[in-house]
C-alpha cells in the first residue's frame, strides 16, 4: 500500500535500522523502544494484522516466528539464564494499541518483562 509506513520500509523507500530479513519477513529497531531489545518483525506483503497473516498465509507466519527467533539469538536474549529470555507481541486493531495497521510483531528483550502485560 502507497500510504503504508511499514510497506515503506519493506520496499527501501522509508529508512529504518534493519536488523535481519528472509524471503518473507523483514526486522527493524523500533524507533521509541520499550526494552533495551525491541526490534519489529513484520510480513513482506501487506497485511492488516497478525490475524489476517495467519488466514492468508499461513507459511508467513512461520517465516516471521523463525527470524524472530534468529534475532532473540543473535542479541542474546533467547536463553534463560540471567538478563535473557524475550517477549513476543502483536497488537491487533486499535483498543490492542496496534497503531501500524501492517501486521507486526513487537520481539522485546534485555529487561525482566512483568505479567499480566497490559
Amino acid at each position: 500500500m502507497s500510504d503504508c509506513l511499514f510497506c515503506g520500509i519493506v520496499s527501501g523507500d522509508v529508512p529504518a535500522d534493519l536488523v535481519s530479513e528472509n524471503d518473507a519477513a523483514v526486522s527493524f529497531r523500533d524507533i521509541n523502544p520499550a526494552a533495551p531489545t525491541h526490534v519489529l518483525v513484520i510480513p513482506r506483503v501487506h497485511l492488516p494484522n497478525l490475524a489476517a497473516v495467519g488466514d492468508a498465509e499461513p507459511d508467513t507466519l512461520v517465516a516471521m516466528l523463525r527470524l524472530a527467533k534468529e534475532i532473540a539469538e543473535s542479541e542474546g536474549v533467547a536463553g534463560d539464564g540471567e538478563g535473557e529470555g524475550y517477549r513476543l507481541v502483536a497488537n491487533t486493531g486499535p483498543n490492542a494499541h496496534q497503531t501500524v495497521f501492517h501486521a507486526h510483531l513487537h520481539l522485546l528483550g534485555g529487561r525482566p518483562m512483568g505479567w499480566p502485560p497490559g
